[in-house]
């Protein structure tokens, strides 16, 4: 798979191939289907649309999008990562082989068992092609799990290939709150762990991640749960004078014009790259210009893909 020179890209999308269907259809546990029912620890099962992961349709929308690339994630709600290793790597085996498979309008993010840091496993993964690897916000929220995804990001880093931090799971699971009778509304997990989440990597990175990983690209979803917003709050604090670190991206998925304006004038306008978490969100126009545009979609994807070396594989 390679990247089209100068193409638009989305670097955020869901697409579950028909081997990690089968797979998750083989489980009687949580993550599993029963045909096209999800189950999850600690949620109500849920019904999931058959047409979000067909995969022509999908194809196809990927150029009404105006796309030359979208690049496909494992689902970190499902909580792949975290199962024991004899269970994650069927599954995690079942998203490499798919989506290695699919269209090449389609590129991918590797993901990675986190129960057993297995540094090989990954390096086999990027071998087939991928993008880069995708981590739940979770795996690097502090200083300890900062340290233990380590040797996963020094693989990245030896193979100069970026980091994709993407949300969830709910530890617990989100549709009740613990030790009380109140339901929480289908919204909480998107609005309150996720956010918290992703707002807690960008900040342990920031404290953390680069002095170890100081040649890594990382971009992280959903604007970073609007964490660069803080960069005047983190300066009051001592926690530095809001240095842009222009290896450090954020995508844009499931925020508007309001937001992405915010992050520009936090972080400029080149760290800002186009994503959309289809099919579980549309992407949205930002209305900051065609320059802009350009940017996030274009210019920005590729320097967060490539680094400095136009031609490479991803």
């Amino acid at each position: 798979m390679t990247v089209r020179d100068r193409t638009p890209v989305d670097v955020h999308q869901h697409l579950w191939s028909p081997p990690l269907v089968e797979a998750l259809r083989r489980r009687r546990v949580p993550p599993y289907l029963d045909g096209w029912k999800l189950h999850l620890a600690g949620e109500p099962p849920y019904d999931v649309d058959p047409a979000d992961h067909d995969v022509a349709p999908r194809d196809a929308r990927v150029r009404a999008d105006g796309l030359g690339r979208a690049l496909i994630s494992l689902s970190c709600p499902l909580g792949v990562e975290a199962l024991p290793p004899r269970e994650a790597r069927p599954l995690l085996d079942a998203h490499h082989e798919g989506t290695a498979a699919l269209p090449a309008s389609f590129g991918g993010w590797a993901a990675a068992c986190l129960s057993e840091i297995d540094p090989p496993a990954l390096e086999r993964a990027l071998d087939r092609g991928f993008a880069g690897l995708q981590l739940p916000a979770a795996a690097l929220a502090g200083p300890r799990e900062m340290e233990r995804s380590a040797p996963l990001l020094d693989v990245l880093e030896a193979r100069d290939l970026p980091l994709f931090v993407h949300p969830g799971p709910v530890p617990g699971g989100g549709s009740a709150a613990s030790g009380s009778r109140l339901a929480v509304p289908g919204w909480w997990a998107a609005l309150v762990p996720y956010v918290q989440d992703m707002h807690a990597a960008w900040f342990a990175f920031r404290a953390f991640g680069r002095a170890r990983h100081p040649r890594l690209r990382v971009c992280f979803a959903m604007l970073a749960g609007l964490a660069p917003l803080h960069g005047e709050r983190a300066a009051a604090r001592g926690g530095g004078r809001g240095e842009v670190d222009p290896d450090a991206f954020v995508e844009t998925s499931s925020y508007g014009p309001r937001a992405v304006d915010a992050a520009v004038r936090a972080l400029g306008v080149d760290v800002i790259v186009h994503g959309s978490d289809r099919p579980y969100a549309r992407p949205v126009d930002a209305g900051l210009g065609e320059a802009a545009r350009h940017a996030f979609r274009v210019a920005n994807p590729h320097r967060l893909l490539l680094g400095e070396e136009r031609a490479r594989v991803v």
